[in-house]
């Protein structure tokens, strides 16, 4: 961890995951088990997400799915 709070991700990981300069990450916090997520959005991770919330209001189902995650 720098003192301007960045961390470096090791280059085994990032290939596994296409991460590369420029690639944004999602940062999710999980209370519960105290972790922290990373998810890089990728365009592989951006297509997984197509179709997900078809004839649902988007609004709504993000609301569901963060209550969700937060009761966990």
């Amino acid at each position: 961890m720098t003192v301007k709070g960045q961390i470096v991700i090791p280059s085994k990981i990032r290939r596994k995951f296409s991460i590369k300069e420029g690639t944004r990450v999602q940062v999710d916090v999980d209370e519960k088990m105290h972790r922290i997520i990373l998810t890089p959005v990728t365009r592989d991770y951006v297509q997984s997400l197509r179709g997900k919330y078809k004839g649902k209001s988007l609004l709504a189902a993000l609301a569901a799915e963060k209550k969700h995650e937060k009761d966990r």
